[in-house]
């Protein structure tokens, strides 16, 4: 077989050095105790959570612990004085009370521990898998960063950035770089310390007036109860749930609440919703579901006397599991319009906790399969009710809904974002331009493009690199590939608003123009390696400034695309893996992490890259960067690309001077390569500079014919096109003669 060297012709050597260089890349950070923590059974489901987790160091003031009790569990702290125990403290896993995942897919797994007046006294985390930490960030920023938690209270409103005071926020310090992990583990936290406090009476719930049904008996078809919400759809992809059988749903679920009345006639009838309501207790509520798909939503380990595993109704922090008594078989919807199901069930929620004036949540548990490690875990997925506002007397509640925290971000760096979306638009503005901005340049002088280019490379490496961390990465390409494919959350990619409006515009301006708007003009780390070629030529090294030669170019090129296909690859045996072979990639280190804070490979690494660059055009971008080449595949698909002529086939005046080598020898540009720095669009206007321009402008000018302007196709305007126009003006003013009588 042929290996990927030999297919691409690329020098054993450098090979050899960028495996030498990846190996010292990937080494993981000397001190790494809290990211490799095992999970064990015990720790997560055991009954004694103390005998295996450092309660102490979450909890210092307690010497003895209860095991687990409560739902979601919860462990007591106690002092001994005395002889006697004195209560001081809780302690809990956050996965036993939330389950949020962070940029990773996974949740921060934290112990967390709060006293008996409702402030948190300790925090550790004992497992992640996030990237960005695993592979750059030190352990000491994600220490510090939970360290502000200690001291704050449970039902404070902790919120990541500062600004919000004024409102009653407490503001918290994110972690340089990792934004969106930050966010999560706030979450985490945050409600987990909320939701025991409330549990254990620290924290004192609104009381809940009990639901009054309106008196509305309309008799509705199941699309009816669908459009206005008294029935919901719950539907899991295959993938989500880590089905090998991608080809139908793994569940298909449509739920509702039949004790309303009008809703319980329109789905059982007369007879059945009577004899359903005859059996109901005080407190007690009928909830129906009925599904299609690969697996059923009973669960397969159900027997009599314990419960169903897989569904579960929850509201705020009370979770309602049902037994075998709780389960009443349902034969038939009344409704013809109702889609065919496979199962069906009527499920009683006993309990006067329970308020179906409130929105709750349908749950449904999955015992998902790892792809990577094959390893099997929980995950849930939810979907809301809330009675329509027209069933219930006065109407819904009010209700406060915490605030999605992707929103607060984009609040409070509202100036931010109108400068950096300005930032985007003047570049999009001027490139679009750029025909106008080309004829009014020429080899020797191009202010209009060179003077906007540079203003635009200032800007993205001070505004968007170095201030906003804006800087996309392939890690965010990864992580796409695997949303898309297993779950697909915006939340995820809203935390952060300038990667988020960054990807929109590189995925406009790539389908319509290619890579070159985003790689050559406004790429953090691509505009800092222009720079540095400028600064050599203001420095006097221009003689010095050579391309490598283009034969050997020709083969180097795709040493990046090698690269990307690596990197994909490997995403989908280990994301972590591959997050830490994508530090060939020396943005994190430039713009996220700094380089004060890395070791010295990565030191050697962006200075050999800063060095080249002073004497060569881009040479990260033409040869290692994964993230152009990844642009560059469906860049090959833009709408408009830059002008040729016939005669660039034998005409080699503009590939002589591409800093790209993106011309070839037949005069044919390579869009996939090409920087878009617009230099053989000057040519192509420049009668001084384009061979046949020239040619033309000197038989011309030797003939002592007029210069005309020069078209959209490159050429002169042809004398008998102009006198053909002037002839025809002229008929037209020509003066008519008098009609005779």
């Amino acid at each position: 077989m042929i290996s990927i060297v030999d297919r691409f012709r690329l020098p054993r050597r450098l090979c050899a050095a960028l495996a030498l260089l990846c190996a010292a890349l990937s080494a993981p950070p000397a001190l790494a105790t809290i990211y490799d923590a095992e999970l064990s059974a015990q720790l997560l489901h055991g009954e004694d959570l103390c005998a295996v987790a450092p309660c102490r160091d979450v909890l210092p003031a307690a010497q003895q612990f209860s095991k687990r009790k409560g739902a979601p569990s919860y462990v007591d702290g106690y002092v001994v004085e005395g002889g006697k125990t004195r209560l001081v403290g809780y302690v809990f896993l956050s996965t036993d009370v939330v389950d949020i995942p962070a940029y990773s897919g996974k949740p921060v797994v934290t112990l967390i521990g709060m006293d008996t007046h409702g402030v948190i006294s300790g925090v550790r985390v004992l497992k992640h898998s996030e990237p960005i930490l695993l592979a750059g960030i030190p352990e000491s920023a994600l220490l510090k960063f939970i360290q502000q938690y200690v001291g704050k209270a449970a039902d404070a409103k902790l919120v990541i950035g500062r600004g919000q005071e004024e409102e009653g926020a407490i503001g918290l310090d994110a972690i340089s770089g990792a934004t969106v992990t930050a966010i999560a583990e706030n979450q985490v936290i945050s409600r987990s310390a909320y939701e025991i406090g409330r549990q254990v009476g620290i924290i004192k719930s609104t009381p809940r007036p009990p639901a009054r049904f309106s008196p509305v008996r309309e008799t509705l078809d199941w699309a009816a109860m669908l459009k206005e919400g008294s029935v919901q759809r719950l539907l899991i992809p295959a993938a989500a749930a880590g089905a090998a059988d991608t080809s139908r749903p793994y569940m298909d679920l449509y739920f509702g609440y039949l004790n309303t009345p009008a809703l319980g006639l329109s789905l059982l009838g007369e007879h059945g919703y009577r004899r359903l309501m005859d059996e109901l207790q005080p407190d007690e509520h009928a909830i129906f579901i009925v599904a299609n798909g690969q697996e059923s939503f009973k669960g397969s380990g159900f027997v009599r006397g314990g419960i169903y595993d897989r569904v579960q109704v929850r509201q705020d922090p009370v979770t309602f599991t049902f037994r075998d008594t709780d389960y009443q078989n349902l034969y038939h919807l009344q409704p013809a319009d109702v889609p065919g199901f496979k199962e069906s069930a009527i499920f009683i929620v006993r309990s006067a906790n329970f308020n179906p004036a409130w929105p709750w949540q349908l749950t449904v548990l999955a015992n998902k399969a790892d792809r990577q490690s094959g390893t099997r875990t929980f995950v849930h997925f939810d979907q809301e009710f809330w009675l329509p506002a027209r069933y219930l007397e006065g109407g819904r509640p009010q209700v406060q809904r915490h605030e999605a925290p992707w929103k607060a971000i984009w609040a409070n760096q509202k100036p931010q974002i109108a400068l950096f979306v300005a930032v985007l638009g003047f570049a999009a503005f001027w490139y679009a331009r750029r025909d106008a901005l080309v004829r009014r340049s020429t080899r020797k002088s191009k202010p209009w493009i060179s003077v906007p280019r540079h203003l635009l490379w200032l800007a993205s490496v001070g505004f968007l690199g170095f201030y906003l961390k804006a800087q996309p990465s392939i890690t965010q390409v990864m992580t796409w590939f695997h949303s898309l494919i297993n779950q697909w959350k915006w939340e995820l990619f809203l935390s952060d608003p300038f990667i988020f409006l960054f990807w929109w515009f590189i995925i406009i301006t790539v389908l319509v123009w290619g890579r070159g708007v985003f790689c050559g003009w406004l790429c953090p780390f691509g505009s800092l390696q222009q720079l540095a070629l400028s600064a050599g030529k203001w420095l006097g090294l221009k003689r010095f400034q050579k391309l490598l030669p283009k034969a050997v170019h020709d083969k180097l090129r795709w040493l990046k695309y090698v690269i990307f296909l690596v990197l994909l690859g490997v995403s989908f045996y280990s994301m972590e893996a591959a997050e830490t072979l994508a530090e060939i990639e020396p943005f994190k280190t430039t713009f996220l992490v700094g380089v004060w804070n890395r070791t010295w490979p990565f030191w050697l690494f962006i200075g050999g890259i800063l060095g080249w660059s002073f004497f060569s055009e881009r040479p990260y971008c033409k040869y290692i960067c994964p993230l152009g080449a990844g642009l560059a595949i469906p860049g090959k698909f833009r709408l408009f690309g830059l002008k040729r002529k016939a005669e660039c086939q034998t005409c080699h005046a503009c590939a002589s001077g591409c800093g790209s080598h993106a011309i070839d020898a037949a005069g044919k540009i390579d869009q996939m390569e090409c920087m878009a720095c617009l230099d053989c669009m000057v040519l192509y206007y420049d009668d001084h500079a384009c061979p046949p321009l020239v040619k033309e402008r000197k038989t011309r000018e030797k003939a002592g014919l007029p210069l005309t302007d020069i078209d959209a196709g490159g050429y002169f305007i042809s004398l008998d096109s102009v006198r053909r126009t002037l002839s025809e003006k002229n008929a037209q003013l020509a003066p008519r003669p008098a009609p005779q009588e």
